[in-house]
């Protein structure tokens, strides 16, 4: 019985590579991250009242169900697969530099990139529990009973989050939990160091606009000249409180002097990094 088990299985793991096989020559595409069959669980948006970001946000992760859990994955220039690191703090993490995949935040933001385009959601579970993106919050207490799909749920404690999941409705949750395992459904786990959850604002939020260019700085004043404040690595999603005429720019073949103050950076930028018109529609100007 044994000796016809593992004959059945190496054929069908045959079969299996020459499906992967016969996929990569019809051109599927290699940055990919490999996976194993879909878990049996539904993963997909399982309550109403989500925005359509969240939705968008949700089919993403989904779509990774499968996909290697790889320490630091997901953090590369752009959002989306990447190979992993060693965690020296994890004996199970010693393959993931050779799995392609995503660790809880990398698989966040891959999700919300997906969504909302541009860069919304850089960094690790702790950033990301504490953006400038996030709408609403609830604490562990609250339980799961308001959340809707999309919303993040975190592990550890205000000052230090470890861990973080996309809620999908019906008490479930798509996470890339830990080294050795595979992006899966799973149920939410209130107990222990649950910290709580956060909403995200939908891309079409009044005021939300998108950065383009990389290392684009902020300013503490609408003036080239002032200090920088704070850099945006690559395209990220900013809410803008108001604008204003001052210094004229040249930058990308553009020159303007519209400047948009983002409360969150606690900064002003040039309208010139800014998706959009000139001077952006439906934006205040400043006092």
């Amino acid at each position: 019985m044994t000796m016809r088990t593992t004959a059945t299985a190496a054929v069908a793991a045959g079969v299996l590579t020459l499906l992967a096989a016969g996929a990569a020559a019809h051109g599927a595409p290699a940055a990919t991250a490999p996976r194993t069959a879909k878990t049996a669980q539904a993963c997909g948006v399982l309550a109403p009242g989500a925005s359509a970001t969240a939705e968008k946000a949700v089919a993403a992760a989904c779509e990774q169900t499968g996909v290697w859990y790889t320490w630091g994955g997901g953090h590369g220039p752009q959002p989306g697969p990447t190979y992993g690191q060693v965690d020296p703090s994890d004996p199970d993490s010693a393959q993931d530099p050779q799995r392609l995949g995503f660790d809880c935040s990398g698989l966040v933001r891959y999700a919300y990139h997906r969504a909302a385009g541009g860069d919304p959601l850089p960094g690790n579970a702790h950033h990301q529990f504490h953006s400038p993106q996030v709408q609403q919050r609830f604490t562990a207490a609250q339980g799961t009973a308001p959340l809707l799909p999309g919303d993040l749920l975190a592990w550890g404690t205000a000052g230090s989050v470890h861990h973080i999941a996309i809620y999908l409705g019906a008490g479930k949750m798509v996470e890339a939990r830990e080294s050795g395992t595979r992006i899966t459904v799973s149920d939410v786990r209130p107990g222990g160091d649950y910290a709580g959850a956060v909403r995200i604002a939908p891309a079409t939020q009044p005021g939300t606009s998108s950065t383009w260019g990389t290392d684009v700085w902020t300013h503490e004043e609408p003036s080239t000249t002032s200090p920088r404040v704070h850099r945006f690595p690559g395209p990220t999603t900013v809410r803008v409180q108001c604008q204003k005429h001052a210094q004229p720019v040249t930058a990308e073949g553009y020159t303007n002097d519209a400047w948009s103050y983002l409360p969150e950076h606690r900064s002003w930028i040039t309208n010139i990094y800014l998706r959009g018109p000139a001077w952006l529609d439906g934006v205040p100007t400043c006092p």
